[in-house]
């Protein structure tokens, strides 16, 4: 039997209910949902954010650099964040863009390596696997029209070969010897580019943390989102090593030369 009125049909006073049923009660529908039936909201912009990640590849293997910072939009909000993470015993990902669809990535990312440890199988998951299945769930979470609103860099080594590459939140890929996110894109990576490419092979590790430290140096010049206080992660066949915050040293004397704009015209 039937046991909600307001499915029994006519005859019936909008004006008068008889049977008692205001608020009218709708009956529970546990069939398949249509994505577009209610008109669903999705995220319209990221909220709290990162900036640029740089990544390199050296002789040993790869370098990461990200700073600590997340803003609230132009607010400096959180300051120690860390948006390179260790993916099993190969691998590390930097997020440019918003924090909480990160930590999401990361919860996910967990969950797979439980998954493939628990196969027991012999295999493990390389820089290689976890690019490929980022990049399929970056490509369907945009095409169901609700992205993951961030822009990744992968970097690993694993069975001798160095990995790097770029997925962001449309599912576009790609891979280079240097890559940056974000206004790093803008800024850091012609300075890579110059320091690194037909070098790879020859770079140490030292050289290579000079680069990317100078590279920082001139991001937290320029760029008004990024912070004096970052980390560098190291990926090569000793396995993975994610250094604690760094304090950046920087200079600013030489704004008093600056003329041209703002209170200092002549």
């Amino acid at each position: 039997m039937d046991h909600f009125p307001t499915n029994w049909g006519r005859p019936r006073n909008d004006a008068f209910d008889a049977y008692a049923t205001y608020p009218i009660h709708q009956r529970p529908y546990n069939g398949p949902k249509d994505t577009f039936a209610d008109g669903v909201q999705r995220t319209q912009q990221p909220i709290v954010t990162g900036t640029s990640v740089l990544a390199i590849k050296y002789k040993d293997g790869v370098m990461m650099a990200a700073d600590n910072l997340a803003s609230y939009g132009s607010l400096a909000r959180f300051k120690d964040v860390q948006r390179l993470h260790q993916v099993g015993n190969y691998t590390v990902i930097g997020a440019g863009g918003d924090m909480s669809d990160f930590q999401y990535i990361q919860y996910i990312l967990e969950e797979l390596s439980i998954d493939e440890i628990s196969a027991q199988d012999g295999h493990e998951l390389g820089p290689v696997e976890i690019h490929e299945y980022m990049s399929q769930v970056m490509y369907a979470r945009r095409s169901k029209m609700n992205p993951l609103w961030n822009s990744l860099l992968i970097g690993g080594f694993k069975d001798g070969k160095r990995f790097l590459s770029y997925v962001d939140l449309l599912g576009t890929t790609y891979s280079a010897s240097t890559l940056a996110t974000g206004y790093g894109a803008f800024i850091a990576q012609p300075l890579l580019r110059k320091a690194v490419e037909g070098r790879e092979d020859v770079i140490t590790e030292e050289e290579a943390r000079k680069i990317l430290e100078d590279s920082m140096r001139v991001l937290f010049y320029r760029d008004a989102r990024s912070l004096n206080k970052f980390q560098i992660a190291t990926i090569s066949s000793a396995g993975v090593s994610i250094s604690d915050s760094i304090q950046l040293e920087t200079a600013w004397s030489f704004a008093e030369n600056i003329r041209g704009y703002g209170a200092q015209t002549q």
